[in-house]
C-alpha cells in the first residue's frame, strides 16, 4: 500500500488565543485527516511565558508544548466533539506587541522532515514569509499553498502614516508571496489581489453551532419561543475590529434606535476606552467581557449586528448565521459569501442599517435549509478547500512524476532565474539585522534563543526538530 501523502499546515496563532487564525487552521487539519487519505500536521506557534502573558486569556499558560498541546486537543474535543488523527508540531514565536501578533522565530521549515515535506499550507502566507530568513519554501516543499487570512492593508491604512505603508506592504505582500507559494486562495475580495491567487471562503463552522441552529429551528416547530433576546456583538475589542464603525452609527441614530438594546463581548487592548465610548451613548448598551460564541448565553440572541471593514471573511458572522439569527452586516466584499442565506441583510449607507436593524428586532429569522446548513459546515469548507488549492491534481503529479517539482509556474527559464534572484534577495536582506528591524522585525529573531530552545527541546544555536505527539 502507498504511503500517505503529507500535508503540513502552518499557521500564526494557537489556542487559547480565541481568534481566527487559531480555530480556522485547526478545523482544516482536523477534517482533512478525518476524511481524508492524508497524514496532516499542525505547525502552531510555542511563546515564551513571558509573551504568553501577553497573548493567552484567562491567565492560562503552558510550561511546556506537550502541556499545550493537550489544551487544543481537550479544546477541539469538548468545544466540537470532532475526533481527528493529527499530529502537532511547534514552531518557535515571539509577539510582537506593535503588530499584536505572533512571529516566527528562525527558520520554521525546519520543523517538518525533508523526508515528509510534500504539501505546505501556510495560513496567511505573507505573515510567516515577511521575516522568513532559510530554506527556500518551494525548494523544501513539492507544492506551497498561501491561504489569505487577513486585510493587512486595511489595518495599516488606520495607523500613522498609513497609506504610504500599505502602498509598501501592498508590493511587499506580493514580493514574497510569488517566491513562496505556488499557489493562493484568498477567503474573499477583502484581501489585495495576488499573484496565482483565486476566490474561495474555505472556512466552516464549528458543529456545535449547527447544532444550535438545528435545535432553534425544532423550537420553532414545535410553537416555542427560539429567540428572546435582542441584538449583540462579539469581537476583539480593538477599535478597527468594528467597534468605531458600530459607535458611530449607533451615535448618528440614536433617536431612531431608542428601542434597541445591543450587548457586546470582547476581551482587548482597547476593552476600557470602548466602555467609556459606548457607555455615553443614550440608548442601550452593555459591554461584558469576551466569551467563546459557541456559549449557551448567546444561543437566545435573535439579531446578531456586525459593521467590521477589516474582516475577511467573519467566522462571527457565520456562526451566527449557523445558529439561524438574523445578521446585519455591511455591504463589502468580506461579506459577499453570506449573501446566500436568506438571513443576512446588508446595508450601504447608515439609514439603511437602522431600518433593517428595526425589522429583524421585529420579525423571526427565516428557517436555515439543510443546503444552507451544509455551505456552513467544514466538510464542506474542506472540499471546496481541495479543488481551490488543486490538493488532488498535487497527488496525481507525484503519482505520474515523482522526481518533478509540482506545479511549474515558470516555463520559461528566465522567469524561473527570476524568481530564484528574488528569493535569494529576500534571503539576503532578511539575513541583516538591520534591515529587519527597519521593516518590523522583532530584534534577534534570526535564530531562537537559549530560552525558547530549552522550552521547545531544541539545542542552541542549531535548533533541532520538536514534533509533538
Amino acid at each position: 500500500m502507498a504511503p500517505k501523502q503529507h500535508i503540513a499546515i502552518f499557521t500564526t496563532a494557537s489556542l487559547p488565543w480565541m481568534t481566527g487564525t487559531a480555530i480556522n487552521p485547526l478545523f482544516r487539519a482536523a477534517y482533512l485527516a478525518k476524511d481524508y487519505e492524508w497524514e496532516v500536521t499542525l505547525v502552531i506557534p510555542w511563546l515564551p511565558l513571558k509573551d504568553q502573558v501577553l497573548v493567552y486569556p484567562n491567565k492560562i499558560r503552558f510550561n511546556s508544548p506537550r502541556e499545550h498541546e493537550a489544551y487544543v486537543r481537550l479544546w477541539l474535543k469538548e468545544k466540537a466533539e470532532v475526533a481527528s488523527e493529527f499530529n502537532i508540531a511547534f514552531y518557535p514565536g515571539k509577539f510582537s506587541r506593535e503588530k499584536r501578533s505572533i512571529l516566527p522565530v528562525g527558520d520554521i521549515t525546519e520543523t517538518i522532515p525533508d523526508e515528509v515535506a510534500e504539501i505546505a499550507v501556510l495560513e496567511e502566507p505573507e505573515h510567516l514569509t515577511w521575516y522568513h530568513h532559510g530554506r527556500q519554501w518551494k525548494t523544501k516543499f513539492r507544492s506551497v499553498i498561501g491561504v489569505v487570512h487577513t486585510n493587512y492593508l486595511e489595518y495599516v491604512k488606520r495607523e500613522k502614516n498609513g497609506q504610504i505603508q500599505a502602498f509598501l506592504l501592498k508590493y511587499a505582500n506580493s514580493w514574497v508571496i510569488q517566491i513562496y507559494c505556488h499557489k493562493v486562495v484568498r477567503l474573499s475580495g477583502a484581501t489585495q489581489d495576488l499573484p496565482r491567487s483565486i476566490i474561495c471562503n474555505v472556512h466552516g463552522v464549528n458543529p456545535k453551532f449547527l447544532e444550535v441552529g438545528k435545535m432553534k429551528h425544532e423550537l420553532k416547530q414545535r410553537g416555542h419561543i427560539a429567540f428572546s433576546k435582542g441584538a449583540y456583538f462579539i469581537g476583539k475589542m480593538i477599535w478597527s475590529k468594528g467597534y468605531r464603525e458600530l459607535l458611530q452609527l449607533l451615535s448618528d441614530h440614536q433617536d431612531e434606535l431608542s428601542e434597541l438594546q445591543i450587548d457586546l463581548y470582547g476581551n482587548g487592548e482597547d476593552y476600557d476606552e470602548i466602555q467609556d465610548y459606548f457607555n455615553r451613548l443614550t440608548l442601550g448598551t452593555r459591554i461584558y467581557p469576551g466569551r467563546d460564541h459557541v456559549d449557551s448565553l448567546f444561543h437566545d440572541y435573535k439579531v446578531f449586528i456586525n459593521p467590521s471593514t477589516t474582516d475577511v471573511v467573519c467566522t462571527t458572522t457565520a456562526e451566527a448565521l449557523a445558529m439561524g439569527k438574523t445578521v446585519i452586516c455591511a455591504n463589502h466584499p468580506s461579506n459577499e459569501f453570506f449573501k446566500q442565506f436568506p438571513n443576512c441583510h446588508t446595508y450601504n449607507s447608515s439609514k439603511e442599517f437602522v431600518r433593517l436593524t428595526l425589522r429583524a428586532l421585529n420579525e423571526e429569522p427565516t428557517p436555515v435549509t439543510d443546503d444552507h446548513t451544509y455551505a456552513l459546515s467544514w466538510e464542506a469548507a474542506t472540499e471546496r478547500f481541495i479543488e481551490a488549492a488543486e490538493l488532488n491534481e498535487v497527488i496525481h503529479e507525484k503519482t505520474l512524476s515523482p522526481s518533478k517539482p509540482f506545479m511549474s509556474m515558470f516555463p520559461d527559464d528566465w522567469k524561473k532565474s527570476a524568481e530564484e534572484a528574488a528569493a535569494y534577495l529576500h534571503n539576503i536582506i532578511s539575513g541583516i539585522e538591520a534591515a529587519r528591524r527597519a521593516f518590523g522585525a522583532i530584534p534577534n529573531t534570526l535564530q531562537p534563543d537559549e530560552q525558547l530552545c530549552k522550552e521547545l527541546g531544541l539545542s542552541f544555536p542549531r535548533p533541532k526538530l520538536f514534533v509533538g505527539h
